[in-house]
């Protein structure tokens, strides 16, 4: 059963709530989550709003730019360790956190080098 937590007419997974704040006791009382969170959870929950919250999270005043970057890795490990439970579904969300991470922060901390990238010699 998944559970839902409504702020301002809008509907947030709880279990996505919890993976973003970190918090794995996170009631749904939300009302104490930074708006950068909120936004996160909806584009983790429906990748196919990333290009329209685009802006919003290039021109967003992040509170705490730390933080915020560890949702993203958190979102990004936690797609890694299920994508054998839906391979499309968590596609989407390690796309979509990588995405707003390039965006805010211009690299991607978890970023996958191949050998050949780095121009190992065997």
């Amino acid at each position: 059963m998944v559970e839902f937590a409504i702020l301002d007419d809008k509907k947030y997974s709880m279990q996505t709530v919890r993976l973003v704040t970190g918090n794995v006791a996170a009631g749904t009382d939300i009302h104490n989550i930074p708006e950068e969170q909120l936004l996160l959870c909806e584009a983790i929950d429906d990748p196919y709003l990333l290009p329209f919250l685009l802006e919003k999270f290039y021109m967003m005043e992040i509170k705490d730019a730390e933080q915020f970057r560890l949702c993203l890795i958190r979102v990004q490990v936690d797609s890694d360790m299920r994508l054998n439970e839906d391979i499309q579904k968590h596609q989407h969300r390690g796309y979509v956190a990588r995405t707003i991470e390039k965006l805010m922060y211009r690299d991607i901390f978890l970023e996958i080098v191949r050998e050949e990238d780095v121009g190992v010699e065997a």
